[in-house]
């Protein structure tokens, strides 16, 4: 499936990647893809030629899969196009602060910790109570994250260091967001797209309830609304 991902495709998934690292994550999830198409929002708009994951060996190649890809990428970032439309990156900060605040609460969004609070379980006040018995971030870092295998668990001989003679693993996908990943192709396939670009990615990200759907719906962002603008940029040519 990798194969047909644009260049911006390619660039969000190792820009998540990134992210994970940045913050100690045990996996890549939603919400690092979604931190990962917004940093698209900050000028990182590369096309298709010239680019880091090769654009020379993409016309060498001659395949349908490749033509495709490239030509999804002289679209450039619609995702990153269609944030800006919808005024994400000017809430950027806003958003990154709620995605902190879910993984402070251990994946807890906030419209689940509303849901709670109607049954009378204050979500924050538990969290207060964990960090002041465990320190601050405790349920952030609690254990291993959901579809973490027990050798890449927090503690284990293979997260404390890399076996001698080999490269450290990377950090391995969630199973959200290979759920958003396989959910971008069948976007793309139902669009008549060849290509999985990252306009398909977001599309993933806001179809169904998770932590980056939640998040960009608090912020005005969701899935009909993403279409829309998809549609207003193709119409203009």
């Amino acid at each position: 499936m990798f194969e047909r991902f644009t260049t911006s495709a390619r660039q969000v998934v190792r820009g998540a990647v990134r992210h994970a690292e940045d913050t100690g994550a045990d996996t890549v999830g939603e919400a690092e893809l979604l931190l990962a198409l917004l940093d698209r929002t900050d000028g990182d708009r590369t096309g298709g030629s010239g680019t880091e994951d090769g654009g020379s060996h993409t016309e060498a190649s001659g395949g349908r899969k490749d033509r495709a890809r490239t030509r999804g990428d002289r679209k450039g970032s619609p995702a990153a196009e269609v944030l800006a439309a919808l005024g994400a990156h000017g809430r950027r900060a806003s958003i990154e602060r709620a995605l902190a605040e879910v993984r402070r609460r251990g994946g807890i969004t906030g419209a689940d910790a509303e849901a709670l609070a109607g049954l009378g379980i204050d979500v924050d006040e538990i969290v207060a109570r964990v960090e002041e018995a465990h320190g601050v971030g405790a349920l952030a870092t609690a254990g291993p994250t959901p579809g973490a295998t027990s050798e890449s668990a927090p503690g284990s001989a293979s997260a404390r260091a890399p076996r001698r003679g080999r490269r450290p693993l990377r950090r391995p996908f969630s199973r959200e967001a290979k759920s958003v990943l396989e959910r971008s192709l069948r976007i793309a396939l139902a669009r008549g797209d060849k290509y999985i670009g990252d306009e398909h990615l977001l599309l993933a990200l806001t179809a169904r309830p998770g932590v980056a759907a939640h998040v960009l719906a608090d912020h005005d962002v969701t899935y009909i609304q993403v279409e829309r603008a998809l549609t207003a940029r193709a119409a203009k040519g």
